[in-house]
C-alpha cells in the first residue's frame, strides 16, 4: 500500500489541519495518510485524526525506539555535537522527535512506498508521478536544496571535500521536509555500518543546525541509494518551486502556478509554528501565501476563519521603539 506520512504534535495543529485538507482536495479523500507522533503532545492531533477515515496516528514506541537509538549512536560519533547542544540546554540529541520520520523506513511501518511531508506544507497537486518514480529509484525528491549544501552539511569541515564528490553534493542533497522513498531502506546492519563510517571521521561533516536532515542525506548518499530529483530532471521550463520564499507564484482557484506549471506542494519553511497559531487566533499578521493557507485550514469550517480588519502587520516586523523600551525596563516580554 502507498501512502503519505507527516510528523506532528499539538504545536502544529493548525498546519496539520491545512495539510490534511489539502491532501483531501488535491490528492484524494480516501488516500491513506499516517501522522507520525513527534512527542506525547497529541490531544488535538488525536481528535483531528479521529475525524478522518483515511488518516491514522503512528505512535509505535517500538518503531521510535529503534530509530531514536540509531540517532543517538550517530551523534555520539560527532566530536562535539552533544556537548554543544548541552551548552544550549538540550539534553541528548537536538529535536530527537524529528527523527521519528525515519520510522517510515521501518519494516513495521504501514506504507510500502511513501511520500513524506512536514506538517507546514500544503499539497497542491496529484502525487502519481512521485510514486511512479519510486518503481525505478529508491528516493524521489523535488527541490532546489542542491544549490545550498550549507544547510545539509558542515561545509567548513576539512572532511567535507573528501567524503562525497562535489558532483553528487551539487545534485543529490535535499530538504527533509519532503521526500519519497520505500519501506525497508536502511536495515539494521546498514545502520551499524553507517555509524562505523561516521565514527571513522565522517561525522565532522554533519550539520548541527538540522540534525535529522543532515543524517538522512548522509545515510542515503553513503549507502549509494538511487535518487531522482524532479527539480533537475524536468528542466527549467517545467520544474516548479516549492518554498514560501518564492514570491512569484500565481494563485488560481486555491492552487499555485510557477511559470504556468502547477506547483506540487508549498512548504512554509522558515515560518514559526506560533505564527500560524496566532493568525488562526485572529492576529492580523501577514506572511506569504496567507490566504491559501487559511482556505485549506478552514476548508470544513469557513465560519471559523478569522476576519481581519485594517492593514496586516508583517509577521517578522521589527518591534516598535516603545516595545523595545518597555522590554528593556522589564515591562514587556
Amino acid at each position: 500500500m502507498n501512502g503519505i506520512y507527516t510528523l506532528a504534535n499539538d504545536v502544529v495543529h493548525d498546519q496539520l489541519v491545512a495539510l490534511l485538507n489539502s491532501i483531501e482536495v488535491n490528492v484524494g479523500a480516501d488516500f491513506p495518510v499516517a501522522v507520525i507522533a513527534y512527542d506525547d503532545q497529541l490531544d488535538l492531533v488525536k481528535a483531528e485524526v479521529a475525524k478522518r477515515s483515511n488518516v491514522e496516528l503512528l505512535n509505535d514506541p517500538g518503531i521510535f525506539e529503534r530509530w531514536e537509538d540509531f540517532s543517538r549512536q550517530v551523534w555520539q560519533t560527532h566530536p562535539h555535537a552533544l556537548k554543544t547542544w548541552q551548552e544550549q540546554g538540550i539534553q541528548g540529541v537536538k529535536r530527537l522527535g524529528a527523527n521519528h520520520r525515519y520510522g517510515a523506513f521501518d519494516p513495521a511501518a504501514p506504507f510500502e512506498k511513501f511520500v513524506y511531508f512536514d506538517a507546514d506544507v500544503l499539497v497542491l497537486n496529484q502525487l502519481d508521478f512521485i510514486f511512479e518514480q519510486l518503481e525505478k529509484t529508491e528516493f524521489a525528491i523535488y527541490d532546489f536544496q542542491y544549490k545550498d549544501p550549507s544547510h545539509i552539511y558542515n561545509v567548513d569541515s576539512p572532511k567535507f571535500a573528501t567524503v562525497f564528490p562535489e558532483a553528487k553534493i551539487r545534485s543529490e542533497i535535499f530538504c527533509s521536509g519532503f521526500f519519497g522513498a520505500r519501506r525497508g531502506l536502511f536495515p539494521p546492519e546498514q545502520r551499524d555500518w553507517l555509524v562505523s563510517q561516521l565514527a571513522a571521521g565522517d561525522a565532522d561533516i554533519l550539520y548541527l543546525g538540522a540534525p535529522n536532515q543532515s543524517v538522512l542525506n548522509y545515510a542515503r548518499m553513503k549507502a549509494e541509494l538511487s535518487i531522482h530529483n524532479f527539480a533537475i530532471a524536468l528542466g527549467s521550463d517545467k520544474a516548479t518551486g516549492c518554498a514560501v520564499t518564492s514570491p512569484h507564484f500565481e494563485e488560481r482557484d486555491h492552487l499555485l502556478y510557477d511559470k504556468g506549471n502547477r506547483v506540487t506542494f508549498l512548504h512554509y519553511i522558515g515560518l514559526p509554528a506560533k505564527l500560524f497559531t496566532q493568525v488562526c487566533a485572529g492576529e492580523n499578521l501577514d506572511f506569504p501565501y496567507r490566504d491559501i493557507f487559511l482556505h485549506y485550514r478552514y476548508l470544513h469550517a469557513p465560519e471559523q476563519r478569522p476576519q481581519f480588519s485594517g492593514q496586516p502587520k508583517a509577521w517578522d516586523a521589527p518591534p516598535s521603539f516603545w516595545t523595545k523600551v518597555m522590554k528593556k525596563v522589564g515591562l514587556s516580554r
